[in-house]
């Protein structure tokens, strides 16, 4: 079961890709930690990557898809695989379609964690750590983990925020991207959707409503993957 999962910051998206592959016995990919990986073993291509970064430089795709390529041939991909984070853009998924044909490489799915733009950002603006234990959740926006006043819905605990979690900002700028239907993240999702639509499903087009809570999500998921 190979899986492109797209979902906007703030959808859960991530949350669900561990679930998947904890479910499925499949490597969640993201790409932060194909760069980091890369980086940290000194291979040409994270030599490469590494420059780029270190002059506050987007990596280009030219290097970022060899490097996603690789890791999906290592021996745990054999099975499958969930690759989150990228696509991010149109041209993005177009060479990556492109890539992972030459290789021969199928795309079975691709899941979108459908949410609205609002709701994505109250809950990344919402979200609440708890001092005694960040696992514990907390969301002043979420009606099933809203905290006890200032305090922890689980511990009593004192509850604090993450700076970047209140950059209004820099959220908008990354919306900016995942909602452009033009370029951006959302034109990669409808991308796919013509793909699909011109080969007979393939790969097969998932949607996932991020709107319900946790549970409810995986469920969907989970029986829209079969299980």
């Amino acid at each position: 079961m190979k899986i492109l999962f797209f979902g906007p910051n703030g959808s859960g998206k991530g949350t669900q890709g561990k679930i998947v592959k904890e479910k499925f016995g499949i490597p969640h990919i993201e790409t932060g930690v194909i760069f980091r990986d890369n980086i940290s073993r000194g291979t040409d291509l994270g030599k490469e990557a590494k420059g780029y970064i270190d002059r506050g430089e987007l990596v280009p795709d030219s290097i970022t898809i060899p490097m996603i390529l690789e890791r999906l041939k290592e021996d745990d991909c054999n099975n499958g695989w969930l690759l989150d984070g990228f696509p991010r853009n149109l041209t993005q998924a177009q060479e990556l379609d492109k890539a992972l044909g030459q290789e021969g490489i199928n795309l079975d799915i691709v899941i979108e964690m459908i949410l609205d733009r609002q709701i994505a950002k109250n809950r990344i603006m919402g979200r609440r750590l708890c001092v005694n234990d960040n696992n514990h959740p907390n969301n002043i926006f979420i009606d099933a983990i809203k905290p006890d006043g200032d305090n922890c819905r689980v511990c009593g605990g004192e509850l604090k925020t993450r700076t970047d979690d209140q950059d209004e900002e820099a959220i908008d700028q990354r919306h900016n991207i995942y909602y452009d239907t033009e370029t951006g993240t959302m034109a990669g999702v409808n991308y796919y959707k013509d793909l699909s639509a011109k080969k007979n499903g393939v790969p097969k087009i998932m949607d996932l409503d991020g709107r319900p809570g946790l549970k409810e999500v995986t469920e969907e998921l989970l029986a829209k993957l079969g299980q």
